[in-house]
Parts: C-alpha cells; sequence; structure tokens
C-alpha cells in the first residue's frame, strides 16, 4: 500500500536537504519559516494543489514522539490535545489494536471491532465450503450467537506499554569482537527480557523491539485476546469490487471494511474460544464522526504499519532496484499462474488456497510498483542523497574520525553476500517450498532445544511456546492439501535446478540427488509424499510433544528423514545469518547516528509491526507526466456504472438497486450531493496500516485505510509527497450499505447510529 515526489536538493551546507525529506523528517520547505513551523497552514484563502494547506513530508510516528507535532496538529485541525497521542493507553490510540498484520479498532463498549475487509481472508475462508462459500458471499451475524469463530490462531493484541530497553540490550555489546556471538548476547537480552515481563502473565504478550535500524530498542506489552469472531464482511462484490485490476490504483470503489468482536472469559480474561464466553470491555472505543469529512480537512490513522526501508543505504536501494524486485516479480508471476491452474475447476481446493493467491496477487502489484519507481530515478536520487551525507562527514575531522568509515563496511558486507544471492534465494526457497518440510525442520529444533534447561532454549522454543505450536499445527489443516504443497515444493526446486550448476544449493541435491530434470525431481517427491505421515494433524502434534533428536534420527517418516538430513546445511545457513546480523549491530547504529546528527529536526524510525501515528489532510493529486488532476472522492454511482455483472466488477444487485433508487437516506455528501466511497489523503502508510481507523480533527471515525495508489509504492524507500496517497472507504459508505443493502440495523445501532433507510 502506498508511497512517492521529492524536491529537489538545495546546497550541501543548507539546512534543509533532500535527505532529510526523504527519510521523512519534518518538512524543510523553507529555511526561514516563522516559529509556528513550516507545516502550519496559511494564513486566509484557501489551499490550492500548488499551495496545499499543508505538505505532508511523510513520517509514521512512534507515539512518544508526537508531543514534537503538537503545534503543527493544532493548526492544521485537531480539537483535541495533541499530547494524548504520546499515549498508547489514552484516547484515542487506546482503542487501536493489531490482528498480527492487519491494524483494528474497538468501535463499542462491547468489543466490536472494525477493519478491512481484506483483513478476515482467513476468518472467511476457515468458514467457508463449496456449498456456503464465506469468501464470495460475505457474512452477517444476526445475533452474537450467530457469530463464527475466527479459530484458535486468531488474536487481537491491545498495546499497554512502551519501555525503552536499549541500554539493557546494548550496553558492552559493542566490545564483543566476534559478530556470532554480539548476535547472541543481543538475541539472549531481548529474550530475557521478554520472560520476565510475561512471568505469571499469561494473558500478556511481550516482546522487544528494535528501532532505527538496531539503534533502539523498546519491549512493548500487550493484552492477547484469543476468542476473535466474524460479525459482518460484506459481499466480494462490495468488499473485494474492482479486485486486482483496481489494487493500487485511483479511482477506487471498493468497499473495504468488514467487522469482527472480541470475546472473553466471564471473569473478564482472556479465554480460549468457548461458548458461554462474554464480550471484551475495551477501556476505549471509537465514536463514528457525524459530519462528512471535506477535501482540506485533517486526518490521521494510527495502526501497526509493517516494514519500510527509508533508512537503507544507497547500495541496498541499489541492489533492490536491479536485482531483488525483478527476482521477486519474476517468481510470484510464476506462483500465481501455478494455483490459478491448481484451482481453476476445484473450489475446495480455490478455497484452501485463497489466502496465498489474494497475497501473492497483492505482492505481485505492490513490488512492480517498487520497481519502477525505484528504476524510474528514485534509486539515483539516494545516491545523490547519500553523496551529501559523505560530503558532510568528510568536511569535519571529529565527524570523520566517528562515521568516515561505517557507509563503506554496510557496504562491504552486502558485497559478500550478494555474491552468493541466487543460491542462497533458492535455498530460501526449498525450505519454504513444503509446508510438511518446515514442519518436520521445526521439529528437529524442538527435539535439540527440549535437551536444553528451558531458560537456556531459543526464544520461540521453550516450554510457553507449546501450546501456540500445538495451535498452528492443528490449524494448519484447513489450508493444507498434498496436491497443492507438492505442486508448490516441485516448482521450488524446478527453480533451484534452472540455475547455472555452480549456482545450484547444495539442499537441491540432498533432495533430488545428481539428476535434476523433471523426471529426477518427480521421483523424489514420490518418495516422500506418498509414505509421510506429516498430513496428519495429530501426527504432528505427537511429534511435536514427544519427539527427540533420537527419535527423528530413527523415523522413517520420509519427510522427517530429509529434515534430519537437511538439518547440517540449515545451521550452517543460520550461522551465516547471525554472523551478518551481528556485524550489522554494530555498524547500523553509527549510520543512524550520522543520520541524526546530519538531518535537522526529528526522525521517524522505520516501520516494523509497532504502533505508529501518521497525518495530513484528504487532498487529491495531479498523476506523475500530467493529466487532469485526481480529485479526493469517488461515489456510488461510478461504482455502478463501473459494474460489469463479471468478476471482478460484479456488484450485489441488492446494492445496484439501491443505488439507482438514490435512497441516500442522511448518508449522501452534502458536497456531492450522493453517497461518497472512498476517498484519498496524503497520509504515510505502508502494509499493515491495513483496517487503520481514519480519525477526524475529534478523533472520531471517518473512514478505514486499505491501500494506496500505484506511484506512490516506492515512497516503502524515499517519501514522495506530492503524489503518496492514501486510500479510505469512507464510514458514510459503509453505514449506508449497513443500512440501505445488508439490513444491519443491530450493529449501526451497537456503533450508535439511527437506522434511516
Amino acid at each position: 500500500m502506498q508511497r512517492p515526489g521529492l524536491r529537489a536538493v538545495t546546497s550541501l551546507t543548507a539546512p534543509c536537504t533532500a535527505l532529510a525529506l526523504a527519510l521523512a523528517l519534518a518538512s524543510c520547505a523553507s529555511s526561514n519559516a516563522d516559529a509556528t513551523g513550516p507545516n502550519t497552514p496559511p494564513e486566509g484563502g484557501a489551499a490550492t494543489e500548488e499551495q496545499p494547506r499543508f505538505e505532508n513530508p511523510g513520517g509514521m510516528w512512534m507515539p512518544g514522539q508526537m508531543a514534537a507535532h503538537a503545534d503543527t496538529l493544532k493548526g492544521i485541525g485537531v480539537e483535541f490535545d495533541p499530547a494524548a497521542l504520546a499515549d498508547p493507553t489514552a484516547f484515542p490510540l487506546g482503542a487501536v489494536v493489531s490482528l498480527g498484520g492487519c491494524s483494528a479498532s474497538f468501535v463499542s463498549p462491547e468489543g466490536l471491532i472494525v477493519t478491512n475487509h481484506h483483513c478476515v481472508g482467513s476468518y472467511l475462508q476457515l468458514n467457508s465450503s463449496p456449498d456456503d462459500n464465506l469468501l464470495k458471499n460475505g457474512f452477517l451475524a444476526k445475533t452474537r450467537a450467530d457469530e463464527k469463530s475466527g479459530g484458535p490462531r486468531a488474536r487481537v493484541y491491545v498495546t499497554t506499554r512502551y519501555t525503552d530497553v536499549t541500554e539493557k540490550v546494548l550496553e558492552g555489546t559493542d566490545k564483543i569482537a566476534d559478530d556470532e556471538a554480539r548476535y547472541e548476547q543481543i538475541a539472549e537480552r531481548r529474550k530475557q527480557l521478554t520472560n520476565a515481563c510475561e512471568q505469571g502473565r499469561e494473558d500478556m504478550r511481550c516482546y522487544v523491539a528494535s528501532f532505527f535500524e538496531g539503534a533502539k530498542f523498546f519491549q512493548i506489552e500487550q493484552i492477547q485476546l484469543r476468542d476473535i469472531r466474524l460479525v459482518y464482511a460484506p459481499d466480494a462484490g462490495i468488499g473485494v469490487f474492482g479486485g486486482d485490476v483496481d489494487n493500487w490504483r485511483w479511482p477506487r470503489h471498493t468497499g473495504d471494511w468488514a467487522f469482527l468482536r472480541a470475546y472473553v472469559g466471564k471473569d473478564g480474561k482472556p479465554a480460549d474460544y468457548a461458548a458461554d464466553n462474554v464480550p471484551y470491555k475495551p477501556a476505549y472505543h471509537l465514536k463514528v464522526a457525524q459530519e462528512r469529512v471535506e477535501e482540506g480537512d485533517f486526518v490521521m490513522v494510527a495502526g501497526y504499519p509493517g516494514r519500510t526501508n527509508r533508512l537503507k543505504t544507497a547500495g541496498e536501494v541499489q541492489e533492490a532496484a536491479e536485482w531483488y524486485y525483478d527476482h521477486r516479480i519474476e517468481f510470484y508471476e510464476e506462483y500465481l499462474g501455478l494455483l490459478e491452474s491448481l484451482t481453476k475447476d476445484d473450489e475446495e481446493l480455490a478455497i484452501k488456497a485463497s489466502g496465498r493467491m489474494r497475497g501473492l496477487g497483492n505482492y505481485l502489484i505492490n513490488y512492480k510498483g517498487m520497481r519502477d519507481g525505484l528504476k524510474g530515478g528514485l534509486a539515483a536520487e539516494k545516491q545523490k542523497l547519500e553523496a551529501d551525507l559523505r560530503a558532510w562527514i568528510e568536511q569535519d575531522p571529529q565527524r570523520k574520525a566517528k562515521y568516515g568509515d561505517v557507509l563503506d563496511k554496510i557496504a562491504a558486507l552486502n558485497a559478500e553476500r550478494a555474491a552468493t544471492r541466487d543460491a542462497d534465494a533458492a535455498a530460501e526457497g526449498i525450505l519454504r517450498g513444503s509446508s510438511l518440510l518446515g514442519v518436520a525442520l521445526d521439529l528437529t529444533t524442538w527435539a535439540e532445544e527440549r535437551k536444553k534447561p528451558d531458560a537456556d532454549r531459543r526464544a520461540g522454543y521453550q516450554d510457553k511456546d507449546v501450546k501456540d505450536e500445538e495451535v498452528s499445527l492443528r490449524a494448519m489443516q484447513k489450508t493444507y492439501d498434498p496436491r497443492l504443497d507438492r505442486a508448490v515444493f516441485k516448482m521450488y526446486l524446478a527453480r533451484a535446478a534452472r540455475l547455472p550448476k555452480e549456482q545450484r544449493p547444495a539442499l537441491l541435491t540432498a533432495i533430488v540427488g545428481d539428476a535434476t530434470d523433471d523426471a529426477a525431481i518427480e521421483q523424489a517427491l514420490d518418495k516422500l509424499y506418498k509414505k509421510t505421515k506429516l498430513g496428519d494433524a495429530d501426527a504432528r502434534v505427537k511429534l511435536l510433544k514427544s519427539a527427540s533428536e533420537a527419535s527423528l534420527k530413527k523415523s522413517r517418516d520420509p519427510f522427517v528423514q530429509l529434515a534430519v538430513k537437511l538439518k547440517p546445511q540449515v545451521d550452517a545457513r543460520t550461522e551465516t545469518a547471525k554472523k551478518f546480523a551481528g556485524a550489522m549491530a554494530t555498524l547500523r547504529p553509527k549510520y543512524i547516528a550520522a543520520l541524526r546528527e546530519f538531518t535537522p529536526g526529528d526522525l521517524a524510525p522505520d516501520a516494523n509491526g509497532t504502533l505508529r501515528v501518521t497525518y495530513g489532510t484528504v487532498r487529491g493529486y495531479t498523476p506523475p507526466g500530467g493529466g487532469a488532476p485526481h480529485k479526493p472522492f469517488t461515489t456510488v454511482t461510478e461504482m455502478a456504472a463501473k459494474h460489469t455483472g463479471t468478476e471482478p466488477f460484479d456488484a450485489p444487485k441488492r446494492l445496484l438497486d439501491a443505488v439507482a433508487s438514490k435512497s441516500w437516506g442522511p448518508y449522501a455528501h452534502p458536497s456531492v450531493g450522493e453517497v461518497t466511497l472512498d476517498f484519498l489523503a496524503d497520509l504515510d502508510i505502508t502494509g499493515g496500516n491495513s483496517g487503520s481507523a481514519t480519525l477526524n480533527g475529534r478523533g472520531e471515525l471517518c473512514g478505514l485505510v486499505f491501500d494506496g495508489n500505484y506511484e506512490s509504492i516506492a515512497s516503502d524507500w524515499v517519501f514522495m509527497p506530492a503524489v503518496t496517497r492514501s486510500i479510505h472507504v469512507d464510514i458514510r459508505y459503509v453505514l449506508w450499505v449497513m443500512d440501505a443493502v445488508d439490513g444491519a440495523d443491530h450493529l449501526l445501532t451497537e456503533l450508535g447510529v439511527d437506522p434511516a433507510i
């Protein structure tokens, strides 16, 4: 989802540089700005595309950084105390939650949660069958008793605390000479902090997250809710309208929303699913906005963005542009084509593969946008920006002593790894290619770690982790099919076999032998799949709980035998990765320190799956290369005109009838004259922000962010304010469909909205 237009560099020594902008710092549009700051709205007159009310410099800000933004926030429309945004447990951030890959928010005191339709795909898939395919037909629970469990893996995480633990993690590690030992020490300290945090608190999830490329560490504490149920997701003709044809594009007409509900035990504590559990009572919930957003209005999003790369070096950007994205695009095209051919005439198989196919389709478009943006000039721009940094370091002897070699050392480490990147990528593919091989390899690690005292085991392989691992092994059954697994594994093996002989990973020979033709691969797969028992959930769980290294070595299961055979190679790869990470653990913080000293203002860390705030205004944009400016709103009549009756433009008849009748009720936008469907804003978001509530200046729910425009995708690497836009479904469209189309009156009432149609 999203990113993209850089401003020109002024001069090397100017206080405001393009590098500062590219790294998502506060805007430096004018070094002569008055005390109110460069981002405050101009006095008098309406904003225009040439002179926007607010020029977003980008930045996915940690809550603790928000105090520095108070004046800007007040100046562009925040009506509550901006200081509240510094506290993740206060309103409105206290209502924002993570689904473990998407974002969401509580919207009622009865545990009702709103998120995106595409974020509940696993809920729909779990409860679907060829006779009742919720992925296509949607779902509405008329009563709470009808709400459907998301299964034992469903989670909602409520953040309760952030603690800076940088010193506890890093103290003295710069004195450790061995790179792997340094990595192990940092990992061990993070594990110990996590274990101490969770000790005696089984309902809490703690983890230590890295910020600023390992320069800072924060311990994050979250309530882990485990009974999550599907309440409402509209028909795919609403929630997925436009499909991959419109994905990452504007104008957009997708109703990407859904509702879940969190349940707890009768004692109010998190609990596994039980019929007599009761709705969770959140400390805060969002209220639906009564007023419609207009062009130029303030909006903000709080959520859990997954990953950006703005603090990477120019060399790392160049490798992404010249190799990584080309490699992944070619791979995703082959993978997606394989799944489409396998599932074309088999609805049951299509349901099992649905999540993978949606993900592959989304990533394919995303990665093409990344590649186009980087090759279109951003990679070269990043090199120019880094040249400014190098020159600044060279200008001062003290700076040169501190930072003079850091960029070259990072480049040397990356060059060493790049020398084997094709073979490494093929090896990683083989290890991920089969779910059954993945299980078998994981079982070998469990057996190895089980020999140690619990406190000495690797993170993720302690006694406290057994229950979650069992849940995962059982839940795998809903998406596992031997036909899918075998076909995908064969694809990975065949891809490795197509490499020049000297680049083929040793893992391939260990599985297939010296012959790497199609017949040899098929013969190897026959031996693996015909006699394995790992396709059975009970068999997997039994091995998890009882297997030892000795018993696994004696196992007659072909996948277990293969895992034992591959274990030395896997361990060697792990050691190499640890050494690389350990070396970077001393270099990355030094690089970040140089950036901090070089650039003015506050520096936003790259997204890392933790709670962030981003803000801006409702705003259209002019496509690069010219053309008519894009307006910031789409409408339901435009959606109806786009309907063809064929997926992905197949809206349900009841929706089209409601549009034809113009039964807008109180949901029409006064400036537009009908119901607005989606809108644009200049917010800085990325994957993981999906499902985040869009809030107005009063902290009220006015939409849900679900995508970004194609031109901005490469903003994950270099932020581009001129064209970076986020795409939001308008809450008025959500309410109108609930009222006029799907008859979800009971949910409207729970949201504090009176049904009116």
